[in-house]
């Protein structure tokens, strides 16, 4: 068997996501302590009662669900898992890295905290938006996106699954997108309720501010490869683990060709650890020969492990 750990991005939050987890593991329960002393304010307590739209506030999100997807992770380690490979979706990379042992948690929470920050100051709330587009190829969603720009930033954002895109830029623009792919005949296409545009052009602001700040963090090689999004492919030293979280802001999350290429280096059984079982659904869509596992609480971690062999 060989064995990919996978770690979500933003999307995946919820109150309550990771308590049952750490109250049951001291393990988790130390990472969310760890978090807390490294922000100075309880993040624990934002995860496990509210108020939801705090929580929803992407300065808030990324760090809570990198917190939550690392205590998953904690869990897992402490019961003998060990992985031979690591992804994750956006913020997903971060939880990643530091699982690989390539980046401190304290030095990651208050990272993508900024970096939640930075990309909600890149673009005026209102100006940008992103939406799903569904059962379309991409070269039809390229082409979409060209007619529909008329001088402003449309394009693919998150390369998810067959079938599985999604479009981000300008407001005015992603809806002119949405028409023509529905024109050219997607399946359906869907507004997404977030606060900014991520992955495309309109981040470069939040990527050169992010930049500045990587620069400041001890990386690590990772102990394992990790297969990054900006490029689908293995990453195995400090300074790329760096620079693939520069450019990750303002590039397309390449998740269906990350998944390939996992399966291309021999990973049969994936785990997605951390809140959600998107990317699970995602894998599975993707190649339908992986075993799909995840550990968000007690009950899956039990499960998980005793499907892995590991001892309890």
């Amino acid at each position: 068997m060989a064995l990919a750990l996978v770690f979500p991005g933003q999307g995946s939050q919820k109150v309550g996501m990771g308590r049952d987890l750490a109250e049951a593991v001291p393990e988790s329960r130390a990472v969310f302590a760890a978090a807390d002393q490294a922000l100075g304010f309880s993040l624990w307590t934002l995860c496990c009662e509210g108020p939801e739209d705090a929580l929803q506030l992407t300065t808030n999100t990324q760090p809570a669900i990198l917190a939550a997807s690392v205590a998953a992770f904690r869990a897992l380690h402490a019961r003998g898992v060990r992985a031979d490979w690591v992804a994750g979706h956006s913020l997903g990379e971060w939880s990643a890295l530091v699982a690989a042992g390539a980046l401190d948690l304290g030095e990651a929470v208050k990272a993508v905290r900024k970096r939640g920050q930075y990309m909600q100051e890149a673009v005026p709330v209102g100006e940008g938006a992103m939406a799903a587009i569904l059962m379309l190829d991409l070269p039809a969603i390229e082409a979409a996106c060209a007619e529909a720009a008329q001088g402003q930033v449309v394009v693919p954002a998150n390369l998810n699954s067959p079938g599985q895109v999604v479009i981000a830029g300008h407001a005015a623009a992603v809806e002119r997108a949405m028409e023509a792919c529905k024109a050219r005949g997607a399946k359906r296409a869907l507004r997404l309720p977030v606060s900014a545009p991520f992955h495309c052009p309109l981040m470069m602001p939040a990527q050169e501010r992010l930049s500045a700040d990587l620069e400041r963090i001890d990386f690590r090689d990772p102990s394992v490869p990790l297969v990054n999004n900006a490029d689908a492919q293995p990453v195995r030293t400090a300074a790329a683990c760096r620079d693939g979280l520069r450019r990750q802001v303002s590039a397309p999350v390449r998740w269906e060709e990350s998944v390939q290429e996992l399966v291309r280096q021999g990973v049969d059984t994936v785990v997605e650890v951390g809140p959600g079982q998107v990317l699970s659904g995602l894998v599975k869509k993707i190649d339908r020969g992986v075993r799909v596992l995840n550990v968000e609480d007690p009950a899956s971690l039990v499960a998980t492990v005793s499907a892995l062999g590991a001892r309890a």
